[in-house]
């Protein structure tokens, strides 16, 4: 009845040639809305310490540097933030972060790439960054803790907390330009 298509692809592997942002003549620019730091210092300068007070808090518990980035790159992702999605990836690839595993995160429960507890935090994540839908499920919960410490669970939360303040900040005020950070 369905007849698979005589589809050829090439083998072996082409040499990647992106450096940097990828951009062309057609790509829209899009406008800074409010320049955040000048506006609003005080609080942006809050900010940074409670960056760097989740930051302290994983440090704390040695709370895998990958799984931080992939953290952020998916609550990013969820909110739509295009400047913390790229900061966090070049983040993550300059740490050793698979490509394939970035790339996957919109459908990590479809794949195979992720540890057991690694998808633990990935739900809860998702659960506290939508915390408005289901008020973080006690399944969720449950997940997370039975595969981390009620510390690192603190500085899960610390972690998740700060990047959605971050995420709300930029999406609301186009505060960076996507694609202009650089690790």
């Amino acid at each position: 009845m369905f007849a698979a298509p005589n589809w050829t692809l090439p083998m072996g592997r082409s040499r990647s040639n992106v450096q940097g942002m990828t951009t062309t003549e057609s790509t829209p620019q899009i406008p800074v809305r409010l320049d955040f730091e000048a506006h609003g210092s005080t609080f942006y300068k809050a900010m940074s310490h409670l960056d760097n007070a989740a930051t302290k808090e994983l440090d704390r518990v040695e709370f895998d540097p990958h799984l931080r980035e992939l953290v952020r790159i998916r609550a990013s992702q969820i909110n739509g933030c295009a400047y913390c999605i790229d900061m966090h990836s070049k983040d993550a690839r300059a740490i050793g972060e698979t490509e394939q595993r970035i790339y996957s995160l919109p459908a990590w429960r479809e794949t195979p790439f992720f540890t057991e507890r690694e998808r633990a935090a990935l739900a809860f994540t998702e659960s506290v960054t939508l915390v408005a839908r289901d008020h973080v499920p006690t399944a969720d919960y449950d997940a997370v803790a039975a595969h981390f410490t009620p510390d690192e669970i603190a500085a899960l939360v610390s972690l998740i907390t700060a990047i959605n303040a971050w995420n709300t900040i930029a999406v609301s005020t186009r505060a960076w330009e996507p694609g202009s950070y650089q690790p």
